[in-house]
């Protein structure tokens, strides 16, 4: 369904130049915004807190637009803030009743970087417990729907942030990803989701990082030029954050990119409609300047998929014990996994970080012959809102990570991943497929994105909850 010409409508980039020309002012903007979160947000249960000070803040955004005095061209912008990165004077509540009642005083980096640039951060969008999951659904806000079918799931951990752009109550979220928590549900909602290199987005004054440096703060958009607006406010070295510090130049785009498009993960199922679709999207880029192969991944994944249970294991072991006195409010699931977490050897978890380092190297050496690798973002399409994960794919039986194959190893050896919108399913489910880089090589990905786009443009695709 196509949009239908209001300033909701129109992405960061058009409303930018609507403030520029005094077409919109930034209160009349967060006014409209504000009207359908409280028109359409009950439907999907998207945005869980809004700002108090959001007001003051789009009216002193006004005032800089009338003296001439606007930051960036986020000037004036409403952006949602996922509910695990600090917004000063909001709830960081990770999905948790254990986190409740954190209220930081201070902004994260990434969102202290946004509202100096401008951006009027509208509130903050809802996560599953502690991040580790693929839907989004938690003991304190409840399930979030997606407004292509609210009966289904938009995917998570970021699924409140996709939920809030795709029905256009924010043009843009930022979310984090740490296995594929952006571009799967960018997947699922039919936008633009990047995971931008380890580093390239500075951190500081966060929740702990509990899955080492594999999580990633990035933004989620209808367009790749969106994407590109918010990347490069947040982006930057920071001395707090020393990963973000030794980011080397940029190299020259190759000529042709030599992209290799893996189809599937050996005998893992995929939905017939995801491949049908990932599948055309590949053909097309021969018509971009790049040089298609198709064959299967240059390297194992399968180390990474055995290890990282250890990681999340751990990581809620640290948190339940960081908070010992509220342990019992966490979910059942997750004081199982503490225990699980608490009873594995230390030479264990250094085995696993020894993995993934093997595996840097591995997937480094690859990147030598091949400047981008192509696949679909997931195996499922969107399962009912609910549940956890889909039960089966394709008609074969598939555990809890079935549908998340493709991304997390792009965490774990820390490149960048770019979901991107592909032809739609036969009942317009969306379906997107993720292009992966070498490590540093974010711009390369974000201008191959925007010669897909401008082929096949897709940001006239609106659900009809939309229209409401």
């Amino acid at each position: 369904m196509s949009g239908s010409g209001e300033p909701w409508c129109l992405g960061v980039a058009g409303l930018s130049d609507l403030l520029a020309h005094r077409a919109v002012s930034p209160v009349e903007l967060l006014d409209l915004y504000l009207a359908r979160i409280e028109r359409i947000n009950p439907a999907i249960n998207a945005i869980v807190a809004i700002d108090g000070e959001v007001r003051a803040t789009a009216a002193e955004s006004e005032r800089r637009w009338a003296a001439g005095e606007s930051r960036s061209a986020l000037e004036g912008i409403p952006l949602t803030i996922k509910d695990n990165i600090h917004v000063r004077g909001l709830p960081t509540t990770w999905g948790s009743r254990m986190f409740r009642d954190v209220v930081p005083t201070r902004d994260e980096l990434p969102v202290a970087r946004l509202r100096a640039a401008g951006a009027v951060i509208l509130g903050k969008t809802n996560c599953p417990e502690f991040t580790l999951e693929g839907y989004t659904d938690n003991p304190l806000f409840g399930v979030t729907r997606n407004p292509w079918d609210t009966d289904l799931t938009p995917g998570g951990s970021s699924g409140g942030a996709v939920a809030s752009v795709a029905a256009g109550l924010a043009p843009a979220a930022i979310g984090t990803d740490g296995g594929g928590s952006i571009r799967r549900p960018a997947s699922h909602t039919g936008l633009v989701g990047l995971k931008p290199s380890t580093g390239l987005v500075a951190r500081d004054h966060g929740l702990p990082q509990v899955l080492l440096d594999f999580e990633a703060v990035g933004p989620m958009a209808r367009t790749v030029a969106d994407v590109r607006l918010l990347l490069d406010v947040m982006a930057g070295p920071h001395r707090r954050d020393r990963k973000s510090l030794c980011a080397a130049p940029a190299a020259p785009p190759p000529d042709p990119v030599r992209l290799l498009y893996v189809p599937c993960f050996g005998d893992n199922p995929l939905d017939p409609e995801i491949a049908e679709s990932c599948a055309a999207a590949a053909r097309a880029f021969s018509d971009l300047s790049c040089a298609v192969e198709e064959g299967p991944l240059p390297f194992d994944v399968a180390p990474v998929a055995e290890i990282w249970p250890v990681f999340a294991e751990v990581a809620v072991a640290f948190l339940l014990d960081q908070n010992p006195v509220r342990r019992d409010e966490a979910a059942e699931k997750f004081i199982a996994m503490a225990e699980r977490g608490e009873a594995i050897p230390a030479h264990r978890y250094l085995d696993a970080i020894e993995t993934v380092n093997r595996f840097r190297r591995t997937v480094s050496d690859a990147f030598l012959e091949i400047d981008v690798i192509m696949t679909p973002s997931a195996a499922a399409l969107p399962w009912p809102a609910a549940e956890p994960f889909p039960p089966e794919i394709d008609g074969q039986p598939v555990g809890p990570r079935g549908h998340a194959v493709y991304t997390a190893w792009v965490n774990a050896c820390g490149h960048p991943g770019i979901n991107l919108p592909a032809a739609p399913s036969a009942g317009g489910l969306p379906i997107g497929f993720q292009l992966i880089g070498d490590f540093g090589a974010d711009g390369l990905l974000l201008d191959l994105a925007a010669r897909f786009e401008a082929a096949h443009p897709w940001a006239d695709r609106w659900p009809a909850l939309s229209e409401l």
